[in-house]
C-alpha cells in the first residue's frame, strides 16, 4: 500500500473516530437535558403530593399532661388533635364503680363497634386506666361538641357523662351512648399512649 492509501486511511478512520465522539457526546447531553426536564416536569406533582409543614403539625402526636387533673374534672382548656377536641375526663372511685354497674340503658356497653376504640378501650371503662377517660369531642350524631356533666345524673345512667345540646343525645362518662338518642354510636376513643404517669400521647 502506498504512503498516500495509508495517510487517507488513517485519516478515515480519524474521522469515524471522531464522528463517534461527537454522536456519544450528543447522545449523553440529549439524554442529561432529557432526565433534567423530567425532573422539573415532575417537581410540581411530587411538591403536590408532599404534605406541607401545617397538615405534618396537624396529623402530629400530642402530648397531654395530667398532672393537676382532679378527681371528677374534666382537663381545660380542651387539647386538639388532628382538628378534633379531645376530652380528658379524671373518674373517681363511685364512677368508675358505676361504670361497672347497670348497662340495660345504654346502646352499646360492650362496645361492640371496633371502629370507634382501640382494642384496649374494650371494657366498661373504655379506656386504658379506669380512672382516666380519652375520648374525641364530637357527637356521634351530626358532630356538634357535647358538654360535659359532672354532677347532674342522667336518668338512663344514674350519673353525669356528657350532654349534646345540638339535639339532647347523651353518653356516659365511658362515652357510651344513651339508647334511644339521636347519636348511633359511642363517642370515639382516639389511639393513646402513656408517656408517664401522667402524660398522655395522642395519635
Amino acid at each position: 500500500m502506498s504512503d498516500g492509501a495509508v495517510e487517507n486511511a488513517s485519516n478515515e478512520a480519524g474521522e469515524e473516530s471522531g464522528t463517534n465522539s461527537r454522536r456519544y457526546f450528543l447522545i449523553q447531553a440529549t439524554s442529561a437535558v432529557a432526565a433534567v426536564g423530567a425532573v422539573g416536569a415532575a417537581w410540581p406533582f411530587i411538591k403536590y403530593w408532599t404534605p406541607s409543614a401545617k397538615a405534618k403539625a396537624a396529623g402530629a402526636p400530642v402530648k397531654i399532661d395530667v398532672s393537676k387533673l382532679a378527681p371528677g374534672e374534666m382537663l381545660s382548656p380542651i387539647v386538639a388533635w388532628r382538628g378534633k377536641p379531645i376530652f380528658v375526663v379524671y373518674r373517681d372511685q363511685s364512677a368508675i364503680d358505676s361504670l361497672e354497674g347497670d348497662t340495660s340503658g345504654l346502646a352499646d356497653p360492650d362496645s361492640k363497634n371496633p371502629e370507634q376504640q382501640p382494642e384496649f378501650a374494650v371494657n366498661p371503662w373504655r379506656s386504658e386506666r379506669p380512672e382516666l377517660g380519652v375520648y374525641v369531642g364530637i357527637c356521634t350524631h351530626l358532630g356538634c361538641s357535647p358538654k360535659y356533666v359532672e354532677t347532674e345524673n342522667f336518668e338512663e345512667t344514674g350519673q353525669g357523662g356528657f350532654f349534646c345540646p345540638c339535639h339532647g343525645s347523651k353518653f356516659d362518662l365511658a362515652g357510651r351512648v344513651v339508647a334511644g338518642v339521636p347519636a348511633p354510636y359511642n363517642l370515639e376513643v382516639p389511639p393513646y399512649r402513656f408517656e408517664s404517669d401522667t402524660v398522655i400521647v395522642i395519635g
